[in-house]
């Protein structure tokens, strides 16, 4: 008798939960989406700080959760597990035909026409943070070629929409000041993309720098009898430049 897959005995898991236990039970996709979006945070922040035993941890959370999912589709007679396998067979091939002797690999953009998309932004959903909605909005309109050559390009585009913020500072314009600044964030994002960086963990990396700095700013001031909420702009950033010594190893 072959063994059960880890994704089978989390179903079984839930299966029987939900025949016995009450909570379970009364549980729809609707009362877990917020448990689910949960998950997927936890699971990013575990990625984030690179630590394997959260990573499992929060693999086997989301795990469970698909669970729940293909079991309640199951419970409809929507579809099955092994269905959702074969259509993601099925994609894989078509996506990687070179690699299954399925024909030569096909440009991004007419794959996704082939698979039902109307246009090459369809099907990205508004939920996504902002910021990686603004990575992947540059990334799918670059597959079809609106995108700069090189760097500079967006470099460009990001001191012009500085100079539009600035205007909209200078006329004390709040609706013109929330359009530029929109504009400012969505060309860093863009000149990120284009650098080869992904700016959601490239942002998340610089929080817990400014926080581990901010820290050491605390630190550095109680050890000298320093209140920071009295201590002034002046005093605060030479701590500042401090901790940033300390962080790098005194250079």
């Amino acid at each position: 008798m072959q063994e059960k897959s880890a994704l089978e005995r989390a179903m079984a898991m839930v299966v029987d939960l939900r025949a016995r236990c009450a909570w379970d039970r009364v549980q729809t996709r609707e009362t877990l989406r917020p448990y689910l979006i949960e998950e997927v945070h936890e699971l990013d922040s575990a990625i984030g700080e690179r630590d394997p035993d959260a990573i499992r941890r929060e693999v086997g959370d989301f795990l469970l959760h698909l669970a729940w999912q293909l079991v309640l589709a199951e419970e409809l007679g929507e579809f099955t597990a092994e269905q959702v396998g074969a259509d993601v067979e099925t994609k894989m091939k078509r996506r990687h035909p070179h690699l299954f002797d399925l024909g030569p690999k096909e440009p991004w953009e007419l794959l996704k026409k082939r698979e039902g998309s109307r246009g090459v932004l369809k099907g990205l959903p508004a939920s996504l943070p902002d910021l990686l909605l603004a990575y992947r909005l540059g990334e799918r309109a670059a597959a079809i070629g609106f995108d700069w050559p090189d760097t500079r390009g967006p470099i460009d585009k990001v001191r012009e929409e500085l100079a539009e913020v600035e205007e909209a500072l200078s006329a004390g314009d709040p609706a013109a000041l929330d359009h530029e600044l929109g504009d400012l964030l969505f060309s860093v994002v863009n000149l990120a993309r284009k650098a080869g960086v992904v700016p959601g963990p490239a942002l998340d990396r610089a929080n817990t720098r400014f926080r581990s700095r901010f820290e050491g700013v605390e630190e550095l001031a109680e050890a000298r009898g320093l209140d920071p909420s009295t201590a002034g702009l002046a005093a605060l950033d030479e701590l500042w430049n401090e901790a940033k010594r300390r962080e790098r190893g005194g250079k």
